[in-house]
């Protein structure tokens, strides 16, 4: 978000998974509190790995939320439901099918922190919440995160490089502890002013109370 001195900015850590679909849930919430409050925010996104073990072929997405939170497969569809009409309220697009896959997504968090070097970090991150919920992409397949990383103004070649050599891997385990270490065990978890932590998609109505205290805080 362009820095305007006329306007109060933020600091906004947002602790996430490109699979958690509460987490896109949140941030569009979160935008909408900007929107609303006239703030800007400087955003940061940090690694958590909601399924850390997932090997590389992935899983069935119904599957894979029966067998993770004992849910009923009508239950699972129901939620699915629940956050397609709520994607569809705050303006994106969840297109869950049968045979929609869980995937694991640690290239893509090194991906992510290297893209942060290149100050592109945010629109990647907005890039592969589309590719894997709107599009259906497999965002743990190297190949898919170079389009993606290249759709927003990245070197292809070099995000090719940073993913083959694992140069990153090492930076982002260390990220990744820093915030499980301070007791992040879901997400989103947002932290606001460096201070206050709230964690799950908490509403533009709470996001807009903490940021109008943030403000009040700094002056």
């Amino acid at each position: 978000m362009p820095n305007d001195p006329t306007r109060a900015i933020v600091q906004v850590d947002i602790v996430s998974d490109v699979v958690c679909p509460w987490c896109i849930v949140g941030f569009r919430q979160l935008d909408q509190a900007l929107t609303r409050s006239g703030f800007l925010a400087n955003l940061r996104w940090h690694p958590f790995e909601l399924n850390p073990s997932m090997p590389p072929e992935g899983q069935n997405l119904r599957e894979h939320i029966t067998e993770k939170y004992g849910t009923t497969a009508e239950q699972s569809q129901q939620a699915r439901d629940r956050l397609s009409a709520l994607g569809a309220e705050l303006g994106f697009a969840f297109n869950f099918t049968d045979d929609s896959r869980m995937v694991n997504t640690f290239k893509a968090h090194q991906l992510l922190d290297w893209a942060e070097d290149q100050q592109l970090q945010h629109p990647l991150k907005m890039a592969l919440f589309d590719a894997y919920f709107t599009q259906a992409r497999d965002v743990s397949d190297a190949q898919v995160l170079a389009d993606v990383a290249q759709s927003v103004g990245l070197d292809r070649d070099s995000a090719t490089q940073v993913l083959d050599s694992g140069e990153r891997r090492q930076q982002v385990r260390e990220k990744q502890g820093f915030w499980t270490s301070r007791g992040i065990s879901g997400v989103p978890s947002m932290v606001f002013g460096g201070k206050y932590l709230v964690t799950g998609a908490q509403g533009a109505d709470t996001y807009e109370q903490l940021l109008r205290r943030c403000v009040e805080e700094a002056a």
